[in-house]
């Protein structure tokens, strides 16, 4: 199969698949989606959605959370883990937000990546699912699944969101980045891994890869 058939089956799949795509972070606005983002980090989807309406309960814009101190935030945030950097990040980035973007969350990458505490990842999801400006966030699902399909060499992820756009056509970016997520957590997971149970991969993954995983899988 060639790579274009491959890229093509995989979208098709996913489409099949998650026609609807929910959105992994619960939040109510930019604002509120960049601080669960940063929550994020080295943490799980269910534990940051299990401490934000806590944090946002007491502060759900700039001017609130400034208001909190440091040590306030990290008592809040503490169970989702590297809270004391977080909580500096989350007061930090609050008040720059106020003093120099009127309190609005920034649309390009340049200033959401000064934030503190805001890397490319971070900010690549709040474009995407924000404000809807194309961008292919890569998470650990999207570098295992990229390498598993033979999209990408597995090196690391800049190169991994590289191969990514390149492959895929830009109109599809907010939607597969998702999609290949929710896959990966259901499909395709790092540990427990069923590889009869993984469509895509079956079909057109890495050949020594997937006879390796059937032959552990029937031994």
């Amino acid at each position: 199969m060639l790579k274009k058939e491959k890229v093509e089956f995989v979208i098709k799949t996913l489409e099949e698949l998650y026609p609807e795509i929910p959105i992994p972070l619960d939040h109510t606005d930019p604002y509120t989606l960049l601080i669960a983002v940063l929550l994020s980090a080295q943490s799980t989807d269910v534990r940051v959605n299990q401490i934000t309406p806590l944090l946002f309960a007491k502060a759900r814009t700039p001017e609130d959370m400034v208001k909190l101190s440091v040590e306030q935030i990290r008592d809040i945030i503490r169970p989702v883990g590297l809270s004391p950097m977080k909580s500096k990040g989350i007061h930090g980035l609050s008040k720059i937000l106020l003093a120099k973007h009127g309190g609005k969350v920034p649309q390009n990458y340049e200033d959401l990546e000064s934030l503190p505490a805001v890397g490319h990842k971070t900010a690549a999801v709040v474009l995407s699912q924000a404000f809807g400006i194309p961008a292919f966030p890569v998470d650990t699902h999207i570098h295992r699944l990229l390498y598993r399909w033979g999209f990408s060499n597995g090196k690391n992820v800049t190169q991994t969101e590289r191969d990514a756009k390149r492959l895929f056509p830009e109109e599809k970016w907010n939607d597969l980045h998702l999609q290949i997520i929710w896959y990966g957590r259901e499909y395709s997971p790092a540990r427990g891994w069923n590889i009869k149970k993984d469509p895509i991969t079956l079909k057109i993954g890495r050949r020594p890869l997937v006879r390796k995983a059937l032959e552990k899988l029937n031994s």
